[in-house]
């Protein structure tokens, strides 16, 4: 049985010390439950679904006890096809604070890689990649645009998000264990200082199973590049505040997205429609 914890990020706009309505938005990584018709268990490497009504789902109920919109990643999702494929797509999901289902993002890069000391990892075995990215959201905590972990390593993807106005980035993330210490911090921070967002990237730690670990390190940026809240490696709940005002105004005194010239290297990261 999976051993992984999970961290949760909550970002605020005032000070508060727990999880309430003064904490208007959060972002967890879970892999046990799905969205409104299929949930996922993880008792093992590999998934396996069964229907459940969605007032079952924790995530439901405390979005909607606590008044809190959670932006959830890692769930599994019953692909086209999946009778014939047995193929899912890799989701994340935003719920509001009344437990609505506000948007659904199905990741669009599939991990596929053979990193030497952490092990093979092939998505695409039993993934789909998704195909389309969500427009960013309105939220009380600001615009927030959907990824998830392995797109960070596009930044076509994020620079795409921001053009289509959003304010904050959330990448929900199972880094491994040689690739976390290298890339997580580095990456999340040039996602954050490129588009000129806020970051917000939950995290699992620990271990799932004999032959894959998770890195951990939930952590904020800040649009400077300033990483402004942080989990260490065991479960945890960091809190930052995300001002919106000084966001705007960095864009304004760096106005990177009025410089840039696509007559030279084309349009990296168009508009979304």
């Amino acid at each position: 049985m999976s051993s992984a914890h999970h961290q949760v990020v909550g970002t605020r706009g005032s000070a508060s010390s727990s999880l309430t309505s003064s904490c208007p938005f959060s972002c967890v990584l879970d892999s046990k439950y799905l969205d409104s018709q299929y949930f996922v268990h993880s008792p093992g490497p590999e998934p396996w679904l069964s229907p459940l009504p969605p007032g079952n789902c924790p995530w439901w109920l405390c979005a909607r006890e606590c008044g809190l919109w959670l932006s959830l990643g890692g769930f599994h999702e019953r692909g086209q096809d999946w009778e014939q494929t047995q193929k899912i797509y890799n989701c994340h999901v935003l719920l509001n604070s009344k437990g609505s289902v506000m948007a659904t993002y199905r990741k669009t890069h599939l991990c596929d890689v053979e990193i030497p000391g952490q092990g093979p990892m092939h998505e695409s075995n039993s993934t789909m990649p998704g195909p389309s990215l969500e427009s960013p959201v309105s939220t009380p905590a600001g615009k927030i645009g959907l990824a998830i972990c392995y797109d960070m390593r596009f930044p076509e993807l994020s620079l795409a998000l921001a053009q289509a106005g959003a304010e904050i980035l959330t990448y929900p993330s199972a880094f491994g264990s040689v690739t976390g210490p290298a890339h997580w911090e580095v990456l999340l921070r040039a996602r954050a200082i490129e588009t000129q967002c806020y970051v917000v990237a939950a995290a699992q730690c620990g271990r799932h199973h004999e032959a894959r670990a998770s890195y951990g390190h939930s952590m904020v940026v800040d649009p400077w590049g300033t990483v402004v809240a942080r989990c260490s490696e065991g479960p945890g709940l960091c809190l930052a505040q995300v001002n919106l005002n000084y966001l705007r105004q960095l864009r304004q005194h760096l106005p990177v997205f009025q410089h840039r010239r696509p007559d030279l290297y084309g349009n990296l990261g168009h508009p979304l429609p």
